[in-house]
């Protein structure tokens, strides 16, 4: 049997490492790496992006219907519901709510420096303001482009308080909006909870203007 001397072998080794090959593996060819689409984040702030998406649906009206099941709300589990993204200015939305027949009310929206705004505008049949109207809450947070929440603000708990009604103090109302695919209105509180889901994929016909209000467009 032919020998190598140590010297001999390590002058083998020293060559085979020149050559990139390793004396006791085989050298396999490695699978072209996959290019990883490149996504660009937005810079706009997230409640920006949800007043975007909720501008985009100005003009047009959507159906939904209730989606919670408290006890209280079981006469409005079979009502129509419709909500009309019905003006649009740089800093204000407002959107009539109406359930059947009753058009009594109107979510406003505004844009403020620090946060966004909700109120409600309850107006009567004749056009007359409701006793407890305009109560709403403002963000205390960013909120996402798809969720934001607003707490019972000062007003609407002194409101709230002096028409006897204590408990809606914790009221916290939150918009939802899936662009294309859903709106959801919803209102929480210790053991209280409605919500009211609209289908964003088909608009429906305008309503007539709300309780209060003219039949004037968007500017």
């Amino acid at each position: 049997m032919r020998r190598f001397s140590v010297h001999t072998c390590s002058i083998l080794l020293l060559a085979l490492s020149a050559c990139g090959t390793q004396p006791s593996q085989q050298t396999l060819p490695t699978a072209e790496p996959k290019a990883s689409p490149i996504t660009e984040a937005s810079t706009e702030a997230p409640q920006d992006l949800f007043w975007n998406h909720l501008t985009m649906l100005c003009g047009n009206a959507y159906q939904g219907a209730m989606t919670s099941d408290d006890a209280v709300d079981t006469e409005l589990a079979d009502q129509t519901m419709v909500m009309h993204v019905r003006r649009c200015f740089e800093d204000r939305i407002e959107i009539p709510f109406h359930i059947g027949d009753n058009r009594s009310r109107t979510w406003v929206l505004t844009r403020h420096a620090n946060g966004l705004q909700l109120q409600h505008d309850h107006r009567h049949e004749d056009g007359s303001e409701d006793t407890v109207t305009l109560y709403g809450g403002r963000t205390t947070e960013t909120g996402s482009q798809g969720v934001q929440f607003f707490p019972a603000d000062e007003y609407s708990k002194d409101l709230f308080t002096s028409n006897g009604l204590d408990v809606s103090v914790a009221n916290t109302w939150s918009l939802e909006i899936e662009p294309g695919k859903r709106f959801s209105y919803i209102l929480r509180r210790p053991e209280r909870h409605f919500q009211a889901d609209f289908d964003l994929s088909t608009t429906v016909a305008e309503p007539p203007p709300p309780w209060g209000h003219s039949p004037v467009r968007n500017p």
